[in-house]
This record gives structure tokens, sequence and C-alpha cells, in this order.
């Protein structure tokens, strides 16, 4: 296996997986297959133009799984990025390939952003535990955060430190005092 950025001519195959991902694991996203099942292929071109999607590739089957990074978008939190759309194949899953996506994309991050954040499924213990060995720390937990077939699912808030100073913010949570 190896893993690779997707660009935005790998638009076709991205959506591909990306629906298979909302799909087969739906309590593992905050987007919904309906939704995105509707875009048109520039949409998910869009997509992989503006945010790095890691995936690994191999030979019989051409992506296999995918991690995604984005920064966030205001001005005052464009130090902080964000994990999403984590997914394997049932079939792949097992091999160990969670964890070069995973550090695929906080090594691409880390020329990017000082904290990583992510959300994931109380329910998913295999998922926690995989972003916990690559660093990332439970620092909430957001009650009944996704609906799904009309029950509510609460998902755990990580984070990961890429300044290495240990904490993100100081006791008292204030960076500035007097600011």
């Amino acid at each position: 296996m190896r893993i690779t950025r997707l660009g935005p001519e790998d638009a076709a195959a991205y959506r591909l997986l990306r629906l298979e991902s909302l799909r087969e694991d739906p309590l593992g996203y905050a987007s919904a297959h309906e939704d995105e099942a509707e875009q048109p292929l520039d949409w998910f071109a869009a997509t992989l133009a503006r945010d790095a999607v890691f995936v690994a590739s191999g030979e019989a089957i051409d992506l296999v799984g995918m991690a995604g990074f984005r920064v966030d978008a205001m001005h005052r939190r464009r130090h902080v990025g964000y994990i999403w759309g984590m997914y394997v194949r049932r079939s792949h899953r097992g091999q160990g390939l969670g964890a070069p996506l995973i550090e695929a994309a906080i090594a691409h991050a880390g020329g990017h952003v000082t904290m990583l954040q992510l959300a994931v499924g109380v329910a998913n213990p295999a998922a926690v535990r995989l972003y916990t060995r690559a660093g990332f720390t439970i620092y909430g937990t957001e009650i009944g955060s996704l609906l799904h077939a009309g029950v509510a699912y609460d998902s755990h808030l990580m984070v990961l430190n890429l300044a290495g100073s240990g904490h993100l913010v100081p006791a008292g949570g204030r960076i500035a005092p007097g600011r």
C-alpha cells in the first residue's frame, strides 16, 4: 500500500470512496450520503483543491482508505486544522492502514497549523484508540452531536498540539492576559 495526496483531477475516484464511506459508516460523519450524492463532480474537485486528502491505494483496488485535513477558514482560527473524513474500506480494516493515513495528515498539517482537532463517535472505540496512539487527547464530549434514524449519538472532541508546548492554553484559559 502507498499513501498519496489526491488532487482535483482525482475527483471521480475520490467521489466513489467518499460516497461509499458515507453509505457504509453513516455514524462516522456529520455529512450524510444523501447530501453529498447530489453534488456534481466539480464539487468534489473543489474539495480536493481546498483540502488535503490522503489516500491508501493498492494494485488491485485503487483507493482503500482516506483521511482529510483542512485549515479553519476564520482569520483568528487559522492556526487550527481539522482531521475529517477518515475511512478504511471494511475489506482492508485491521491491516494497519489507519495509522499511516493519520500520520500523513498530521505531517502535512505541521506545515500549516499548530493545533489539530477532530470529532469521533463515542461508539467507535477503535477510532478513538487510533487517534490516541497518534497523540490526540479527548478534551470534551459533544452530547447528541449526530442524529441518525431518529437516534442521537455522542462524539468525543479530540485535539493534538503540534506546537509541542504541552498545553494549548495556559491555566485560566487566556493566552494574552489583559487583552
